[in-house]
């Protein structure tokens, strides 16, 4: 699997990201981070509709991957993301997140996908921090009591497991919670826990092609 993993929105490497698949690549929106409780539905579409008209622009073929519509479905989620080439993840609330990849069978899938070489995962803030081990490391920027699904209600902890470390977003940037996010890397840094700090712009890229 490829990754493009931006601090915020598409970051300052969009000429990368564009050659990491060929034109024309099929790419699932994943906005589920955007769930959040007291979440604008409004607001939620927009976000959406921007990413996706500005993945467009890049040269791919973006549409919604609402996981919601896969809860308790997961061999129709495995057929749908078969057909894709790749995922765009967007920010929000990692631990609400977490849930719906839970809830729709995602976490199973994505061990699969790992395996896909020409495959991309790319995200942003929420969808970068789900990578990590853990999402204790961004437990006072996100809130990890909040449960918008009926079918969970208890916090999910372990991450993905791509990095056996967190990362922490937003770091000096200016960026609504880049307060909170010093916070959370003073308390890695108490706990002697592994981290990695991304400012808005700064973009991880693993592509071994």
């Amino acid at each position: 699997m490829k990754y493009y993993l931006s601090s915020y929105r598409f970051g300052n490497e969009t000429e990368r990201l564009k050659t990491m698949l060929p034109g024309g690549s099929k790419i699932g929106h994943i906005n589920n981070s955007r769930d959040f409780t007291d979440a604008n539905p409004g607001i939620k579409a927009e976000q959406e509709r921007k990413e996706i008209a500005q993945l467009n622009d890049l040269g791919f073929a973006a549409e919604p991957l609402d996981l919601q519509q896969y809860f308790g479905k997961e061999k129709l989620l495995r057929i749908k993301i078969a057909e894709l080439n790749g995922l765009w993840v967007s920010g929000g609330n990692a631990f609400v997140l977490r849930q719906a990849m839970l809830l729709s069978g995602f976490d199973n899938i994505f061990e699969e996908l790992r395996e896909r070489r020409h495959f991309l995962y790319g995200g942003y803030s929420a969808g970068v921090c789900v990578l990590c081990d853990s999402l204790k490391y961004i437990q006072n920027v996100d809130d990890p009591n909040d449960f918008p699904y009926v079918d969970n209600q208890q916090t999910i902890w372990d991450g993905l497991g791509v990095f056996n470390y967190g990362i922490l977003p937003h770091y000096d940037s200016g960026h609504f919670e880049s307060e909170a996010i010093a916070k959370e890397l003073q308390l890695c840094i108490d706990n002697k826990w592994l981290f990695k700090v991304l400012r808005d712009g700064e973009v991880i890229i693993i592509d071994e092609e």
